[in-house]
């Protein structure tokens, strides 16, 4: 169990928390949430003992191991990648170390001899036997094959680097198991499988998250962080927003109902308090007056964008099409032969586990990069807007936001201009502010900003939801859904996935394509079956 007695971080002469009194049990996973800035990394970091708070303190069952999900991705670079895994249990790999130094010293003495049986008990105790093939076996499951087990970390890509040092933090069954966004940078593959890890995992877990359907899945309680105060909620995320949204209303029809009396009240009393027969009732309404108190409804700290994509023409029957295309990039078939053509109605989610094929694939489209064989042509109905997953090149100038977003608009009129900055949350000065100095957040409010003023009846989105909170993935989610035009996509959010797509188009592993009229469960489904019956056709064989 951990628990917080009191606890405050001030920055500055701000409060980040003000005597924050929580506690998370055994066999619980919580969901931390709020908004952008409320506080969920830094309340982690307080709990991991990262970082000191002002006052307060955090306590700590008596024995229990604390492990946490590393955000230094360069901090291992010098280790072997299935030691970086068991680094998740110092002292077990302290064991391990002190045993082989012992071991391999030439001249062996009683005293080695008896501190080697010492650690060997203790190595025992803490089911050092099976640290090798459990650290394998997590690195497998997250998609790190055995191939790169002995890599060292420095030889690995980002993403390969993400899921070791998610492996460490759930290395050797930790009794309290902090995550800070564990599926960013995870495919889809992977974030299934820390799904099932985590709903199977008995122990503590507090998870900072901005997908809605993995909190779903694994929470059963979520801590919702706003103005400074955590409260617990029991259930998944949905849960909570109904019935945070439920209290709300409640407060209002009841604030509704007493300011109704209020007004009756009031209208009698100054009817009637002059009027002696009426004077007592006059009186027992004024006591009865001061008596109503009505609920203080403190607006919330979130701030949702509204995200809106209106397409200025519509949208013929001749779409796309795509033939016979193929790339190859360092030497890696990245797209294989790809053949497909868009309908008028079509919103396509593009899946794989290789990122890299996804995005070659929109670059092409978009004329960005050429291909080595085949031809795709757009319809002439069509306009296309783009967002790219690295945006950085969209705002190395000095522009303001409202000059970047006004040469992307056939209205240059500013006043129309701040109007869509407005709807993604830039007020006031935000306009003035400079594109080079924005926020990995703020960059994409405007990129979205962009699409948005564009009017194209094409949306192409590469992993849109990088570096935007919980409130305005539910606003982008709203806006791709509602949207009655074309949309290519790929994105590790699964709600997005499932409610947008009605067609599924996977690129495996060889640049080849899988294209489904389908939902994305429903894929997931029938591709789960399929597993099943060529494990089941395996085994058959064997057994024969």
């Amino acid at each position: 169990m951990i628990s917080t007695n009191n606890i405050t971080l001030r920055v500055g002469k701000k409060a980040l928390f003000e005597d924050v009194n929580i506690k998370f049990t055994e066999g619980n996973c919580y969901g931390l949430i709020g908004a952008n800035g409320a506080g969920k990394s830094t309340f982690l970091r307080i709990l991991s003992g990262q970082l000191e708070p002002t006052n307060g303190e955090v306590i700590v069952t008596p024995g229990e191991r604390l492990s946490f999900l590393q955000q230094d991705h360069f901090k291992y670079d010098d280790y072997p990648v299935l030691d970086t895994v068991m680094l998740g249990n110092q002292r077990l790999y302290e064991i391990m170390k002190e045993k082989e130094a012992i071991y391999a010293k030439e001249d062996f003495t009683d005293e080695d001899g008896i501190k080697a049986s010492e650690l060997e008990a203790e190595f025992a105790a803490m089911n050092g036997w099976e640290a090798e093939s459990d650290a394998a076996s997590l690195l497998n499951g997250l998609g790190i094959g055995t191939e790169l087990h002995y890599e060292m970390m420095k030889n690995l890509s980002g993403p390969e680097k993400v899921k070791v040092l998610l492996a460490q933090a759930l290395f050797g069954n930790p009794d309290i198991l902090l995550l800070d966004e564990p599926t960013n940078h995870l495919d889809l593959d992977a974030i299934a499988w820390l799904e099932e890890f985590l709903i199977n995992f008995n122990n503590t877990v507090i998870v900072v998250s901005h997908d809605r359907y993995f909190l779903n899945k694994v929470c059963t309680q979520i801590a919702d962080i706003d103005y400074g105060k955590i409260k617990l909620y029991a259930g998944n995320y949905d849960f909570w927003y109904e019935s945070s949204q439920l209290l709300i209303r409640q407060m209002k029809e009841a604030n509704k109902k007493k300011e109704e009396k209020i007004k009756e009240l009031q209208e009698f009393i100054s009817r009637f308090s002059a009027n002696a027969s009426k004077s007592k009732q006059a009186t027992s309404r004024k006591r009865a007056l001061e008596k109503i108190q009505l609920d203080e409804i403190q607006p919330s700290s979130r701030k949702y964008p509204y995200i809106h994509f209106q397409p200025n023409r519509s949208i013929g029957n001749e779409v796309l099409t795509v033939e016979n295309l193929s790339k190859t990039i360092d030497g890696e078939k990245i797209l294989d032969n790809l053949s497909f053509t868009l309908n008028h109605d079509d919103k396509v989610a593009f899946i794989g586990s290789n990122e890299l094929a996804k995005t070659t694939l929109f670059q092409i489209l978009m004329g960005e990069m050429e291909p080595d064989e085949g031809t795709y042509k757009w319809g002439i109905t069509t306009s296309q807007a783009y967002f790219p997953q690295d945006n950085g090149a969209e705002f190395d100038n000095d522009n303001t936001i409202v000059e970047w977003l006004t040469q992307y608009s056939e209205e240059k009129d500013v006043t129309y201009v701040r109007g869509f900055l407005g709807r993604m949350l830039f007020g006031g000065d935000d306009g003035v502010k400079r594109v080079r100095v924005l926020s990995g957040g703020e960059k994409v409010r405007c990129m979205l900003s962009k699409m948005m003023i564009s009017g194209a009846n094409v949306l192409l989105f590469d992993e849109p939801t990088n570096h935007l909170d919980m409130e305005s993935i539910t606003a982008l989610n709203n806006g791709m859904t509602k949207f009655p035009g074309v949309i290519l996509f790929s994105s590790r959010d699964h709600q997005i996935v499932q409610t947008t797509a009605n067609r599924i188009m996977e690129i495996v592993p060889g640049g080849k394509l899988i294209d489904k009229i389908t939902t994305y469960d429903e894929y997931l489904e029938n591709d789960e079956m399929a597993r099943k019956r060529q494990t089941y056709s395996v085994q058959k064989e064997e057994d024969d």
